[in-house]
């Protein structure tokens, strides 16, 4: 329903399946999230040992300047970020793979040569 002003997820959630899925809805329902280090801190924020994710759907009126600034910034930073999407795996072929490529371009090679 797009009641969130800003979402906040911890980065080591156990299994990562329960937030995997958070960024990507976030992006298509243009709320603004973060990501932050430690689901112990977010426990803080709600007075509990642990959490995964925080929403916050209303705040007080006067911090409603600092979350429109911090929703800014989130926004700027996670959700038209490009880059974070982009870079996934890091990129790293497993063995098998490289060496299926490498006899790919080898055979391409032999036939760029016979020609």
């Amino acid at each position: 329903e797009k009641q969130a002003k800003l979402v906040v997820i911890a980065h080591d959630v156990e299994p990562i399946e329960m937030v995997c899925w958070l960024p990507a809805l976030c992006r298509k329902k243009d709320v603004p999230y973060c990501i932050i280090k430690g689901k112990g801190r977010l426990g803080q924020l709600v007075h509990k040992k642990c959490c995964s994710v925080v929403a916050l759907t209303s705040v007080r009126t006067e911090d409603q300047g600092d979350l429109s600034k911090l929703a800014d910034n989130f926004r700027a930073q996670f959700n038209d970020n490009a880059e974070v999407r982009r870079r996934w795996g890091g990129g790293i072929m497993g063995l098998k793979s490289q060496h299926v490529t490498q006899r790919r371009e080898r055979a391409i090679q032999l036939e760029q040569a016979k020609k």
